[in-house]
């Protein structure tokens, strides 16, 4: 698999991380054996990398990684200051009328601690689909895109389910019947969330930076279907 490379200079490479690859090996996907990001980029390339924020598994999009573990907490510190802006596209169940802003705790897997995190939510598109979804007789869609102010992990995920509008394809957080429903009807399995975006000014070069990263061929599929037109 070749991975898309969106920037690169002396101290990052920036990438369009692909749909169900892992960025590396983790505690948490022990049980999952296929190739990580890491892997495919080194052989590619010959060289090592190093993730200096993270996207889950399932999660596509704008990924950036220092060519030396040394530039790592430089880049981080950007994140930590709130100097750096994400921008995701979602497919969420049912529709979003209005610009709203999510501010929900959400827990830390391994300290079980609450913290706080924030999302802003705008709605760009909907569609509604005549195909009976339980417990309706229709299925309704908004495409949608997040901005999150907090780092929080699965944070979107879980906010976007806080609100009853969950991702489509996220079999943790999200509503199975919807899931199901793009499964058999729509031939897609795939988490809709897409990292599209990210800005920044580098901290080394003092470069600005606005860098975006294509929509999978899963999300060009859906988009046909639903007659979605969207200049990003």
């Amino acid at each position: 698999m070749k991975i898309e490379i969106l920037f690169e200079d002396n101290y990052i490479i920036v990438v369009n991380k692909p749909n169900k690859i892992l960025i590396h090996n983790s505690y948490y996907a022990r049980n999952i054996k296929e190739a990580t990001l890491l892997d495919l980029l080194k052989e590619e390339f010959q060289e090592n990398y190093y993730p200096i924020h993270r996207l889950d598994r399932k999660t596509s999009g704008v990924l950036v990684l220092a060519k030396q573990k040394r530039y790592v907490a430089i880049f981080q510190e950007l994140f930590n200051s709130n100097s750096i802006q994400k921008k995701y596209l979602g497919i969420v169940r049912g529709f979003i009328e209005t610009p709203c802003t999510i501010k929900s705790p959400v827990k830390h897997p391994d300290t079980k601690l609450y913290k706080d995190a924030e999302t802003l939510c705008e709605p760009i598109l909907n569609k509604q689909l005549d195909i009976a979804v339980h417990p309706y007789q229709t299925s309704r869609y908004s495409l949608v895109r997040l901005k999150p102010a907090t780092g929080r992990m699965h944070q979107l995920r879980i906010h976007m389910n806080k609100i009853s509008h969950p991702i489509v394809g996220d079999y943790k957080y999200g509503d199975r019947f919807h899931n199901r429903m793009f499964e058999n009807e729509l031939n897609c399995d795939n988490l809709f969330l897409h990292a599209h975006s990210i800005h920044f000014e580098h901290p080394l070069t003092k470069e600005k930076l606005d860098l975006y990263a294509d929509l999978p061929l899963n999300w060009q599929k859906i988009f046909e279907k639903f007659s979605w037109q969207f200049e990003f």
